[in-house]
């Protein structure tokens, strides 16, 4: 599903007018409409208060417009004209007029004028401000909004939460924390941003009808990637195909103490379809990771507590590297070797990535298109540090484009970048934030890409079902009782309902 910028929405807006031929106060009642149905879904009839707080642009006229739906169908409501400016928008002063005409008199809330009760029992719709806001609200209006966040009451914010800049970091603080909004068409990137995605709690899209031949053409920078995206970029196996057609993966990592990661590694790349794998580990987990994972092959470096020479003579068609590999000097040395001399498919995690942030001029030496997979300390050893998420995306779409890499940005909506573009992951879920789960997805990632997955692609797919795996192993034990085997046990279960009808109704739910 493509990610609009405000501008894409505006075009998106001003092409469904003229191409349909019709006003864009009709269109504004298609997103009341739709608004409404969402609400009546829910609510049923029920007889609590609905309070609507309505700007006086094209948002508010949104509002006011809901008001009216509710109003006729018997909800009792109260409606506040958040007064924040002289400028009043054409559809806006038409939506006033229709409700005045229902005899529903609005009270006008002004900077001198006092603030509203509203109960915890309450409903709350927020249509202050849309996308076009580019300013941090009044002192008066922040304090309105502060009150609502305060209030306990269920809050459903119309396309946005108020307050929050669509494009752009958001840093005054003023922001509407949305219990649901509700996006026309298509989602917005700041509810899948750590600073501003917290003002977000759930999010649906409704369907207002908007120029399908424009959605359909327009190219964004960003797309979000659920099961549809995903299942699109699998590659079905051939009846006659052999292990020696899926690859041969070769993770390279562990120290004393840590061979557990490369194990971890190691199970995920067969999980992820891997013909082989082989495990190039320091000596002291020689004995370990033969016995728990019999499927997978193991060469040892001569060094006991760590890698000190990475020297092989199977020609692996991936390799991940760096989980638990430590940053010892003489393993260093051995990794710097390694680069000078691979050019395959590449995938670099954990410690690798803590030696190519220390030593930067390493980053020349990665093969083309190498997937680098770090968490948040990570990246900012990598690129920097940031001024906000915004911010950090620029630095990071820089730095995989200068080194030619693709740049995952985990976290709880994983954003994989390369070319200019973004692929925000839609699976997971907080109890994937666990020892060992990022040693998982990059033994998976590497096992596509034995398999012959490009790396931007293996990335992507690795990605979705590392976390739907995750998603599925919390609905059995919660999120505090999953671990990264877990994630692993049911990384065939993922597989299974991406082409199944069951599937394709829970992600629809």
């Amino acid at each position: 599903m493509k990610i609009f910028s405000a501008d894409q929405v505006y075009e998106a807006d001003r092409s469904t007018i003229e191409k349909q031929q019709i006003s864009s106060d009709a269109l504004m009642e298609r997103a009341s409409l739709q608004l409404f149905h969402w609400m009546h879904h829910q609510l049923k009839g029920a007889g609590v208060c609905i309070r609507l707080f309505c700007g006086i642009g094209n948002n508010g006229g949104d509002g006011l417009a809901l008001a009216r739906h509710l109003s006729e169908h018997g909800y009792p409501i109260a409606v506040y004209v958040v007064n924040y400016s002289e400028k009043r928008s054409d559809d806006f002063l038409q939506n006033l007029d229709r409700l005045k005409e229902r005899k529903v008199w609005p009270e006008f809330l002004g900077e001198h004028s006092g603030l509203p009760q509203v109960a915890q029992g309450d409903i709350v719709v927020d249509a202050i401000f849309g996308i076009g806001l580019n300013r941090p609200p009044d002192p008066w209006v922040g304090a309105l909004i502060e009150m609502l966040n305060a209030s306990g009451a269920l809050t459903i914010s119309v396309d946005m939460p108020s307050g929050l800049y669509m494009d752009r970091d958001t840093k005054h603080g003023r922001v509407v924390k949305a219990n649901a909004v509700l996006s026309f068409q298509l989602p917005k990137l700041v509810f899948f941003l750590p600073e501003t995605g917290i003002y977000c709690e759930q999010w649906e899209v409704l369907d207002i009808g908007l120029d399908p031949d424009y959605l359909r053409e327009a190219r964004t920078t960003y797309e979000l990637v659920d099961r549809e995206e995903a299942l699109a970029l699998y590659r079905p196996r051939g009846k006659f195909a052999h292990k020696g057609t899926f690859g041969h993966s070769l993770i390279i990592g562990g120290s004393h103490g840590k061979i557990g990661a490369v194990q971890l590694s190691a199970k995920a790349c067969l999980r992820g379809g891997s013909g082989l794998v082989t495990a190039y580990i320091p000596a002291c987990g020689y004995l370990p990771l033969q016995a728990a994972l019999p499927e997978v092959m193991v060469l040892t470096d001569a060094a006991q507590e760590h890698i000190g020479r990475i020297s092989y003579s199977l020609e692996p068609d991936a390799v991940g590297i760096g989980m638990g590999m430590g940053t010892d000097p003489h393993t260093v040395e051995a990794f710097k070797a390694f680069l000078k001399g691979y050019t395959g498919p590449l995938l670099v995690d954990a410690d690798g990535l803590n030696i190519l942030a220390a030593h930067r001029e390493l980053l020349e030496e990665l093969p083309p298109r190498a997937v680098l997979t770090p968490h948040p300390g990570e990246l900012k050893r990598l690129i920097g540090r940031w001024e906000g998420d915004f911010d950090k995306l620029e630095k990071a779409h820089a730095f995989s484009e200068k080194y030619d890499c693709v740049l995952m940005i985990k976290g709880a909506h994983t954003i994989t970048l390369y070319g200019g573009r973004g692929y925000v992951n839609n699976s997971g879920n907080p109890g994937m934030a666990t020892a060992g789960s990022g040693d998982v997805l990059g033994g998976f990632i590497t096992g596509l890409l034995a398999q012959g997955y490009p790396p931007l692609e293996a990335a992507v797919f690795g990605t979705y079902l590392h976390g739907r795996a995750g998603d599925i192993g919390a609905a059995h034990n919660g999120y505090e009782a999953l671990t990264a085997g877990g994630i692993i046990d049911a990384m065939g279960t993922a597989f299974l309902e991406m082409f199944s009808r069951e599937g394709e109704e829970s992600e629809e739910e």
